[in-house]
Parts: structure tokens; sequence; C-alpha cells
């Protein structure tokens, strides 16, 4: 039995012409980036160091350099080109021209810790159609996760619990480990019950009571674990070892996909604006909290120092490529997160392809009609609820380390509109079009609007309309105009594409038949039945 041969038509070979152009315009841009950062070589170029030092400029060479990683990933050149372009950018030329300034490798860090959000986001809204307005509450929870632990705040809590202990002791301690592990084996056993069969009342007010039981377990165990550790409070003045980063990251992601879970299980019945309401409230809630615990996180002024991971072997490194003591923690951070940006976008990808994947899509287009099909759909949001959530979770974690400083303010409800906007400019439910989403919206907000306000602030414009003060109203209409000329996003699903643009799709092939145009005049609607019924006359077709 002979194989029959495949039909599908071999891609196209790459133009070879489009891979020196891509080659050039990678060589050409990092050969200016490299030059418009280097202060000392500025300043021996007369007019035209003067020229590249101007902020408007500035952001656009920043703006065309980064613009290579995106020509590498649409142009079909070749693959060695392609590597070439990304890799070299990425991990040569941008942190060459970082240790000349300092804030290029800031301003990267902040495009891949936005874009990583924006990739959480996108599943539950590109993909489970789950319109989510305080995503940013996860990024605060793996925020303060690492920053309570890693601060003098560690110190001050163990101080507050040593001097009220109350009746707190290793019995405690004790009874808390029991109840955690009793109540996640019983919640374990009512999901895999209800997997099964149909959910009774008498499962589902079991399975709120072992949830209850868990948060006061783990209530138990946390507080007993403070008392019994006051007496570290000294040398824990400065916040836990660094070397514990490591852990954290993962506690972080853990920490943030538990939120999400329990923000999920009482609002994910809703949907639409509802949805979008509740998720907003929950969002606020967790930023007054962080604002009124101030045992905890210090309330309106903010935790800091915040510790980062201390890793020898690469300050060593760093320091022999020439980079300066207070660069190498922003360098450490500047691959740590390029690794996660890989293993998120990794994740992503292979969730896309997967069942639950195809599953989180069914929801977003028709929630009855993939239910009839089998599709548990509380238990499907919840897996996208957590999943968005162990993403920002890992990022807040890696934002509190770069920042040094977190208080409430930074995870206000623009930060979540600000996340969101990314998803819908690149594009819903595509993964390379919500990182573009990510780095425009940033080099926005972050290099170009404050650089266009520098630019302009000497010339004599009034200060009502000086595009300084006016940067949320030109970033306003750059969306709406966006949203009116391009609604599917930078670079779109085609899913998303052929969503949009359906109606322009449809043909009129009327004239090709014998039914009626569709231009045609009215069409008197009958009444319907097993027969067509005039006016006054029984529908049905009956005597």
């Amino acid at each position: 039995m002979t194989a029959m041969p495949s039909t599908r038509p071999a891609p196209p070979a790459p133009a070879p012409e489009r891979t020196i152009m891509l080659v050039l315009i990678f060589l050409v841009t990092s050969g200016i980036l490299l030059v418009s950062h280097n202060g000392p070589l500025l300043d021996t170029l007369g007019p035209l160091g003067t020229f590249l030092k101007n902020p408007i400029v500035e952001a656009l060479m920043v703006s065309l350099f980064l613009a290579n990683v995106l020509f590498a990933h649409l142009w079909r050149a070749a693959p060695w080109a392609k590597a070439l372009v990304g890799l070299g950018s990425l991990l040569i030329v941008l942190p060459l021209a970082g240790r000349e300034d300092t804030s290029l490798l800031d301003l990267s860090i902040q495009i891949m810790i936005f874009a990583a959000l924006a990739l959480g986001l996108n599943i539950v809204v590109g993909l489970a159609g789950l319109l989510d307005l305080g995503y940013v509450a996860f990024f605060a929870v793996g925020a303060y996760t690492w920053g309570i632990f890693a601060s003098p705040r560690f110190g001050e809590v163990l101080k507050y619990y040593g001097s009220h202990p109350g009746a707190t002791n290793a019995g405690t301690l004790a009874i808390g480990l029991f109840l955690v592990v009793v109540t996640a084996a019983s919640m374990l056993y009512i999901n895999r019950l209800t997997a099964r069969t149909a959910p009774t009342p008498t499962t589902t007010w079991s399975f709120r009571l072992a949830s209850f039981g868990l948060i006061a377990g783990l209530v138990l165990a946390v507080r007993a674990i403070a008392v019994l550790m006051s007496g570290q409070a000294g040398a824990l003045a400065n916040g836990i070892n660094p070397g514990f980063f490591w852990l954290f990251l993962a506690l972080s992601i853990m920490a943030a996909a538990i939120v999400g879970v329990l923000i999920g299980l009482p609002v994910l019945r809703l949907k639409g604006d509802y949805l979008a309401i509740i998720t907003l409230g929950l969002g606020e809630v967790i930023r007054v909290l962080a604002n009124n615990l101030s045992l905890y996180t210090a309330g309106s002024q903010g935790i800091t120092p915040i510790k980062s991971a201390s890793v020898p072997w690469f300050d060593k490194l760093a320091g022999a490529l020439g980079f300066s003591d207070d660069q190498f923690y922003l360098l450490f951070l500047y691959f740590l997160v390029l690794i996660v940006i890989a293993v998120i976008l990794t994740v992503n990808v292979r969730l896309d392809r997967s069942r639950i994947g195809r599953a989180w899509i069914a929801i977003r287009d028709d929630e009855v009609a993939a239910q009839a099909m089998g599709v548990p759909l509380v238990q499907t949001k919840l897996i996208a609820f957590a999943t968005g959530a162990s993403f920002a979770g890992v990022m807040g974690m890696i934002f509190a380390a770069k920042q040094t400083f977190i208080s409430p303010e930074s995870f206000n409800l623009f930060q979540s509109i600000g996340v969101l906007s990314m998803v819908i400019l690149g594009g819903m439910g595509s993964f390379p079009g919500v990182i573009l989403g990510a780095a425009v919206v940033t080099l926005l907000n972050l290099r170009i609007l404050p650089g266009l306000g520098e630019a302009t602030a000497n010339l004599g414009i009034p200060q009502q309309v000086n595009p300084g003060q006016l940067q949320r109203l030109i970033f306003g209409i750059i969306l709406v105009a966006m949203m009116l000329l391009r609604p599917e996003g930078l670079l779109p699903n085609r899913r998303r594409t052929l969503e949009l643009h359906h109606d322009e799709n449809q043909e009129d092939d009327s004239g090709h038949g014998s039914g009626g145009a569709l231009t045609a005049g009215p069409v008197e609607v009958l009444s319907p039945g097993l027969a067509p019924a005039a006016e006054g006359e029984r529908s049905g077709g009956t005597k």
C-alpha cells in the first residue's frame, strides 16, 4: 500500500534580497543605537551629537532598532538571518547599548515585563473571552510576595508578632497544617467526584466549606510561623537572604494562581459587562488592602529597599564585560526576563494548540454551545484565570526586584487598562501581536510622549496645550484612531480577522441563481407555520 502524495504546497523559498535587506537594516540601526547612547562619543560629534541627543530622535532610534525583531518575525528571509537579527538584537546589541545608558536597559526590562503581562491577560481575554479589568491585582500579589520578605518590612512584622503572640504556639502550627492538608484533600476529592457526576447542593456547599477551612488553616499556620520566628527579628532586620529569590519565583506563581482561583470562583458564573465590573471591583479591593494593611505593606509609604537575587558568577562576568556595579542587577534581571518570556511564550503556544486551548476558544465563541458539547465551563474558566494570574505573579516579583520599591499606587486601575489596551492594540489571541502591542504602548508612555514634551518645553507653547501636559489625551487619540482604522489589531490572529470582517467577505451571488437579489425591495414576512399564511389567515395551513 503506497502512501498518498501530500497535496499541501511547499512554502515559498525566502527571497535573497529580503535576507540582505534584513541584515543591512539590523547593522545600520544597531550602529546608530550604539552611537546615540554613547555620551562621550556624542560630545565629540558637534551638531550631529546634539541632534542624536534630542529626546524625540532618541525615542525614534530605539523604536527603529526594536523593529528589527519584528522584521525578523514577519519577513520571509533565510533562517540564519532571522536568528542573527533576533538573537543579536536581544542578546548583544541591547545590553551593550544599555552599558552606556542604563535607562535603555531599564526600558527594555519594562517592555518585557508588560509583554509578559499582556500574554497572561491574552489568555483570559483573547482566548477565553473573559473581560478582566482587575488583572493588575495578580501583579500586585507577586510584587508583595517578594517585597515583604526581601525588605526590612519582614523584620518589622516579626517584631510585632513577637510582642503580640496571643495564644499562638507550636500547637497552633500543628492545627493549621492539619487543616490545610485535610481541606486540600477534601477539595480534590470533591472536584474528582463532581467531574464524574453533576454537582449537587451538598457537594457545592462542601467545597465552599473546605475552601474556607483551607484559608483558615493557612492563616493559622502563617501566624504561628511568624510568632515562632519572632526571635530572629534582629537577624532578619534587612529581609531574608537574596538566595531565596529562586524559591520565591515559584511561590509568587503559586500565590498569584491561588488568588486567581479565589477571585474566579464567585464571579465566573457571570459574563460580559457584569464580569468586567466585578473583576474591576476585586482588583480595587486588592489595592485597598495593600493600602490599609500597613503592618505588612507599609501602606501608602510603600516598601523599600527590596533586594534582588545575588548571583556572584554573573556579577564577575558582567564586570569583565565593562558593566558597573550598579548595573549588575539590571543586567541580570534583563536576561532573567528574557528567559521567562521565552518560557511564557512556549506555554502559550502549547496551550493554544492543546485541548484546553480549544475549549477556551469554544467558550469565547459560544458559551452555550461549548457547554452543550461537554466543556466544563467553571473549571475551564478557572484554569484560564489561574494561568494568566501566574504569569502576572512572577512578573510582579521581578518588577519589585527591579524597582526596589513598591506601593499601592503602582497597581491602580490605569495599569489594568494599560495592559488591556496592549492586548487589544496588538491583536487579541495573537501572541506576536500582543508582544508588539506591549512594546508600542510602553514606548509611547515611557519614551515617545515624554520625549515630545521635553522637546517642546522650550518652544514657547502655552502650558495648556503643551504635549508634555497632554500625554494621556494624545495616547487616547492614538488608541481611538487605531480602533477605527484597524480594529483587529496590529498583528491580528487570523480567526479574529475573519470574525471582524465577516460581513465584508460575503458576496451577493443571487444573480447566478434563481433567488431574488439581496438588494431587492422589502419582502413581506408571513406568519410561521407549516405553510405560508397571509394576514387574516390561520397559521399552519389550518382550515
